[in-house]
Protein backbone atom coordinates (compact mmCIF):
# COMPACT_ATOMS: atom_id res chain seq x y z
CA UNK A 1 0.00 0.00 0.00
CA UNK A 2 0.96 3.31 -0.34
CA UNK A 3 1.44 4.30 -4.19
CA UNK A 4 1.83 8.10 -2.68
CA UNK A 5 -0.68 8.28 -0.59
CA UNK A 6 -0.37 9.14 2.92
CA UNK A 7 -0.28 6.10 5.38
CA UNK A 8 -3.70 6.48 7.63
CA UNK A 9 -3.39 9.34 10.48
CA UNK A 10 -3.19 7.51 14.34
CA UNK A 11 -6.36 7.71 15.75
CA UNK A 12 -6.81 10.71 18.63
CA UNK A 13 -5.64 9.52 21.90
CA UNK A 14 -8.53 9.68 24.25
CA UNK A 15 -7.14 10.00 27.80
CA UNK A 16 -10.48 11.11 29.69
CA UNK A 17 -12.59 8.44 28.78
CA UNK A 18 -14.87 5.79 29.82
CA UNK A 19 -13.37 2.25 30.07
CA UNK A 20 -14.78 0.99 26.67
CA UNK A 21 -13.55 4.10 24.80
CA UNK A 22 -10.18 3.88 26.18
CA UNK A 23 -9.72 0.13 25.75
CA UNK A 24 -11.25 0.41 21.87
CA UNK A 25 -9.29 3.69 21.38
CA UNK A 26 -5.92 2.31 22.81
CA UNK A 27 -6.81 -0.95 20.15
CA UNK A 28 -7.44 1.20 17.26
CA UNK A 29 -4.21 3.07 17.69
CA UNK A 30 -2.22 0.33 17.78
CA UNK A 31 -3.65 -1.58 15.02
CA UNK A 32 -3.20 2.01 13.04
CA UNK A 33 0.68 1.77 14.12
CA UNK A 34 0.89 -2.01 12.42
CA UNK A 35 -0.41 -0.60 9.33
CA UNK A 36 1.66 2.77 9.31
CA UNK A 37 4.79 0.50 9.65
CA UNK A 38 4.02 -1.73 6.59
CA UNK A 39 2.80 0.96 4.85
CA UNK A 40 4.09 2.07 1.42
CA UNK A 41 6.65 -1.17 0.98
CA UNK A 42 7.07 -3.20 -1.76
CA UNK A 43 6.37 -6.63 -1.78
CA UNK A 44 10.14 -7.51 -1.52
CA UNK A 45 10.36 -5.36 2.21
CA UNK A 46 7.26 -7.08 3.21
CA UNK A 47 9.06 -9.99 2.80
CA UNK A 48 12.04 -9.12 4.82
CA UNK A 49 13.21 -10.64 7.78
CA UNK A 50 15.34 -9.56 9.95
CA UNK A 51 17.29 -12.60 11.13
CA UNK A 52 17.69 -14.59 13.28
CA UNK A 53 14.18 -14.20 13.07
CA UNK A 54 11.79 -15.05 9.95
CA UNK A 55 9.00 -12.73 11.05
CA UNK A 56 8.33 -9.99 8.24
CA UNK A 57 6.02 -7.05 8.24
CA UNK A 58 3.37 -9.05 5.84
CA UNK A 59 3.46 -11.74 7.46
CA UNK A 60 2.26 -9.26 10.92
CA UNK A 61 -0.40 -7.93 8.88
CA UNK A 62 -1.40 -11.05 7.72
CA UNK A 63 -1.02 -13.17 11.38
CA UNK A 64 -2.71 -9.90 13.12
CA UNK A 65 -5.52 -10.41 10.75
CA UNK A 66 -6.07 -14.27 11.30
CA UNK A 67 -5.66 -13.00 15.20
CA UNK A 68 -8.91 -10.48 14.80
CA UNK A 69 -11.15 -13.09 13.00
CA UNK A 70 -10.08 -15.41 15.66
CA UNK A 71 -10.54 -13.88 18.93
CA UNK A 72 -13.50 -11.45 17.77
CA UNK A 73 -15.49 -13.16 15.20
CA UNK A 74 -14.92 -16.87 16.20
CA UNK A 75 -14.65 -16.73 19.82
CA UNK A 76 -16.42 -13.99 20.45
CA UNK A 77 -19.41 -14.12 18.32
CA UNK A 78 -18.77 -17.69 18.06
CA UNK A 79 -19.16 -17.68 13.87
CA UNK A 80 -16.97 -20.42 12.25
CA UNK A 81 -13.67 -19.96 10.15
CA UNK A 82 -13.57 -18.10 7.18
CA UNK A 83 -11.61 -17.66 4.60
CA UNK A 84 -8.38 -17.96 4.13
CA UNK A 85 -8.53 -18.97 7.58
CA UNK A 86 -11.09 -21.63 6.71
CA UNK A 87 -8.77 -23.74 3.76
CA UNK A 88 -5.35 -22.69 5.38
CA UNK A 89 -3.37 -26.18 6.23
CA UNK A 90 -2.89 -25.74 9.69
CA UNK A 91 -2.32 -28.96 10.92
CA UNK A 92 0.88 -29.11 8.46
CA UNK A 93 1.56 -25.10 9.10
CA UNK A 94 1.08 -23.93 12.38
CA UNK A 95 2.25 -20.83 10.87
CA UNK A 96 0.75 -20.57 7.79
CA UNK A 97 -0.29 -17.07 7.86
CA UNK A 98 3.39 -15.98 8.84
CA UNK A 99 5.04 -18.26 6.31
CA UNK A 100 2.26 -17.49 2.92
CA UNK A 101 2.28 -13.42 3.39
CA UNK A 102 5.17 -13.18 1.02
CA UNK A 103 3.06 -14.81 -1.75
CA UNK A 104 0.44 -12.36 -1.53
CA UNK A 105 0.48 -8.93 -3.26
CA UNK A 106 0.83 -5.54 -0.31
CA UNK A 107 -2.54 -4.58 -1.24
CA UNK A 108 -4.00 -7.98 -0.81
CA UNK A 109 -2.41 -8.39 2.85
CA UNK A 110 -3.96 -4.45 3.55
CA UNK A 111 -7.49 -5.52 2.75
CA UNK A 112 -7.32 -8.52 4.42
CA UNK A 113 -6.25 -7.03 7.99
CA UNK A 114 -8.86 -4.30 7.08
CA UNK A 115 -11.48 -6.88 6.05
CA UNK A 116 -10.80 -8.44 9.46
CA UNK A 117 -10.75 -5.14 11.83
CA UNK A 118 -14.11 -3.95 10.09
CA UNK A 119 -14.98 -7.43 11.17
CA UNK A 120 -13.96 -7.26 14.31
CA UNK A 121 -15.74 -3.75 14.88
CA UNK A 122 -19.05 -5.37 13.76
CA UNK A 123 -19.73 -7.91 16.24
CA UNK A 124 -18.13 -5.59 18.85
CA UNK A 125 -20.16 -2.25 18.56
CA UNK A 126 -22.57 -2.76 21.01
CA UNK A 127 -21.31 -5.61 23.12
CA UNK A 128 -20.67 -4.74 26.53
CA UNK A 129 -17.48 -5.23 27.82
CA UNK A 130 -18.67 -7.75 30.46
CA UNK A 131 -20.44 -9.94 27.51
CA UNK A 132 -19.38 -13.74 27.46
CA UNK A 133 -17.74 -15.01 24.33
CA UNK A 134 -19.55 -17.40 23.03
CA UNK A 135 -17.21 -19.86 20.65
CA UNK A 136 -16.12 -22.97 21.72
CA UNK A 137 -12.65 -23.96 22.13
CA UNK A 138 -11.27 -21.82 24.45
CA UNK A 139 -11.30 -21.10 28.33
CA UNK A 140 -14.62 -18.64 28.87
CA UNK A 141 -13.79 -14.96 28.89
CA UNK A 142 -15.37 -11.86 27.93
CA UNK A 143 -15.13 -9.14 25.91
CA UNK A 144 -12.79 -6.83 27.87
CA UNK A 145 -10.09 -9.86 28.46
CA UNK A 146 -10.23 -10.20 24.46
CA UNK A 147 -9.53 -6.30 23.92
CA UNK A 148 -6.80 -6.80 26.51
CA UNK A 149 -5.19 -9.22 25.02
CA UNK A 150 -5.18 -7.76 21.92
CA UNK A 151 -3.87 -4.81 22.68
CA UNK A 152 -1.30 -6.77 24.47
CA UNK A 153 -0.70 -8.98 21.44
CA UNK A 154 -0.81 -5.74 19.23
CA UNK A 155 1.63 -3.68 21.48
CA UNK A 156 3.79 -6.91 21.22
CA UNK A 157 4.02 -6.94 17.28
CA UNK A 158 4.58 -3.32 16.80
CA UNK A 159 7.39 -3.64 18.77
CA UNK A 160 8.75 -6.34 15.68
CA UNK A 161 7.47 -4.27 13.80
CA UNK A 162 9.67 -1.00 14.77
CA UNK A 163 12.51 -3.35 14.50
CA UNK A 164 11.95 -5.01 10.76
CA UNK A 165 10.97 -1.45 9.37
CA UNK A 166 13.76 0.53 10.77
CA UNK A 167 16.07 -2.98 9.64
CA UNK A 168 14.25 -2.11 6.23
CA UNK A 169 14.58 1.70 5.14
CA UNK A 170 15.62 3.39 8.38
CA UNK A 171 12.02 4.57 9.46
CA UNK A 172 11.45 4.98 12.55
CA UNK A 173 8.35 5.99 14.66
CA UNK A 174 4.60 5.75 14.62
Amino acid sequence: MGDGVDPPELPEEQRVADERTTLLSMLDFYRTVLVRKAWGLTPEQLATPLPPSDLTLGGLLLHMAAVEDGWFHRHFAGGGLIEPWASAPWDAQPDWELEVAQEWAPAELHAQFQASVARSRAVTADASLDQMAVGEGRDPCNLRWIVVHLIEEYARHCGHADLLRQAIDGATGD
